[in-house]
């Protein structure tokens, strides 16, 4: 997809991350999300920032903070003695009850971990990730290299089907935390995702899913026509 101001879905995107950078102030750490409607968000705050907003931040992964030192946001790598105010993320599909999908961007461990070390968790989306149901959008799971065929092969024993993800060279694509990530493709809905959460965590070899729930508070949905609406 080409990030352009005409594509209807970055003008919904781009409409939620900016929408959510009017919502920091003064004083606040946050947690920075990864993908692309995070990067607007990013690309929002960092104006912001250099029109004088004073803030600190820390990242879900390597891209963002890349891209938030590169526009001046200021970042920490280790959390101070609070918790984040709010960690701003998107996700690849919602529900209406918050579940989320997350993690097509291979940072799923990391925003886990800043999401419930936040007193709260912003999702910044466009029209287009909420669902009645998930299971659509395959579920990332991390699980660590050691033998990952075995953890494969424990995964298909029990039903699942799916693939190893690759990067661009065709190599096992890598996460910020050395791990490799396999998705899991669903043929209907996933009923229950805390149960489903709870299964998949006690295969050996799997270390993180990419299922989210009682995390999300507030919802800020971007639409083609540049408006947005707060869910909560």
């Amino acid at each position: 997809m080409t990030r352009t101001d005409s594509n209807p879905v970055f003008i919904a995107k781009k409409a939620a991350g900016h929408a959510a950078a009017e919502v920091v102030e003064e004083g606040m750490f946050i947690g920075l999300g990864t993908g692309t409607t995070a990067a607007f968000f990013i690309e929002a705050l960092a104006k912001r920032c250099r029109e004088g907003l004073k803030i600190q931040a820390i990242a879900t992964s390597e891209q963002s903070a890349l891209h938030a030192q590169h526009l001046g946001i200021p970042l920490i790598q280790e959390l101070p003695n609070r918790s984040i105010d709010i960690t701003f993320d998107g996700a690849d599909e919602i529900d209406h009850h918050k579940n989320m999908i997350k993690g097509g961007g291979g940072a799923l461990l990391r925003e886990k971990l800043l999401a419930l070390a936040s007193q709260e968790m912003i999702v910044i989306i466009d029209e287009t990730k909420l669902v009645d149901q998930l299971g659509n959008h395959p579920l990332p799971i991390e699980i660590v290299p050691f033998i990952y065929s075995m953890t494969i092969k424990r995964l298909e024993q029990l039903g699942y089907t799916g693939k190893l993800r690759n990067n661009r060279l065709n190599q096992p694509f890598l996460t910020d935390n050395g791990n490799f990530i396999f998705d899991i493709q669903y043929s209907g809905a996933i009923d229950d995702p805390e149960k489903e959460h709870v299964k998949l965590k006690n295969i050996s070899g799997v270390v993180e899913t990419g299922l989210f729930f009682n995390v999300a508070k507030r919802v800020i949905v971007g639409y083609e026509d540049g408006l947005t609406k707060t869910l909560s």
